[in-house]
């Protein structure tokens, strides 16, 4: 997606891809982070962040998952946590209009880029403290974490200990950052989670002025990039899964029944 400052004009764009999802037999969606509202200009995100309205979009959210037939797995958008500040939140829909699970991104992106882009998501937002994961999904047990996330493997470790069969790694990467990490942090989170990597992506230039990557993955458990959106524009594509490929993986390469703890 090129998400922008308007939930409603974004969630239609989401409609669009659900019905076409639905109709194509797709199983799953997935969407990037803040793909309800991606501002930068705090003010302005204010008015809508801290209404009734992030509410009646997640309603609207749990009809249009049961309406399309499809599993939700909306990157995710911001909403008000109880502690006053907001949470950078996950959701996952199912098909019989149920919320089965929320995810409040635990690592704040709080940098310094050589570009002069300089983002404090801590002042807004209050990191999550829980491992979220969700089981009997289409991709079987599926890990929830949000963009940046995938900078701290002892995360993934812990989804790995929990045997995820896939991961969702949903993100609004900077083009900087993207264009030399991006690929090879994905690949390697899901060698090591011997799991499926699923990562819907922001790209190109937004409302709020930020540019993103894009090149929305999916990573089978060997780090074979079964999937590549690029980096030119926003769409929708399908990707089938073959779940008997991380058994597979698992028994030519078993590194998480192998791990032992490090002394320290």
């Amino acid at each position: 997606m090129t998400s922008g400052v308007d939930p409603e004009a974004n969630f239609a764009m989401i409609e669009d891809a659900a019905a076409q999802a639905g109709a194509a037999g797709a199983e799953m969606l997935f969407t990037p982070e803040m793909s309800l509202l991606l501002d930068k200009n705090r003010k302005r995100a204010r008015n809508w962040i801290e209404s009734d309205k992030p509410e009646r979009m997640r309603e609207w959210l749990m009809r249009l998952a049961q309406d399309s037939g499809t599993d939700l797995v909306i990157g995710s958008m911001p909403v008000t946590a109880a502690s006053g500040k907001w949470a950078n939140r996950a959701f996952y829909f199912d098909t019989m209009g149920r919320e089965r699970a929320t995810y409040d991104k635990i690592h704040m992106f709080d940098v310094e880029l050589s570009t002069g882009e300089t983002w404090r998501e801590s002042n807004a937002y209050q990191p999550g403290e829980e491992v979220v994961t969700i089981d009997e999904t289409p991709l079987g047990r599926l890990g929830l974490t949000i963009c940046y996330d995938i900078r701290f493997p002892a995360l993934f470790e812990a989804l790995g200990r929990r045997g995820c069969d896939a991961i969702s790694i949903p993100a609004a990467f900077t083009k900087p950052t993207g264009e030399a990490h991006w690929h090879i942090m994905l690949r390697a989170r899901a060698i090591e989670a011997s799991a499926f990597v699923i990562a819907a992506a922001q790209v190109g230039s937004h409302e709020d002025g930020r540019e993103t990557y894009g090149h929305s993955l999916v990573v089978d458990p060997w780090g074979e990039v079964l999937l590549d959106m690029g980096g030119d524009g926003p769409g929708l594509a399908f990707c089938d899964i073959d779940l008997g490929r991380i058994e597979e993986v698992r028994r030519q390469l078993p590194s998480l029944a192998n791990k032992r703890d490090i002394p320290k």
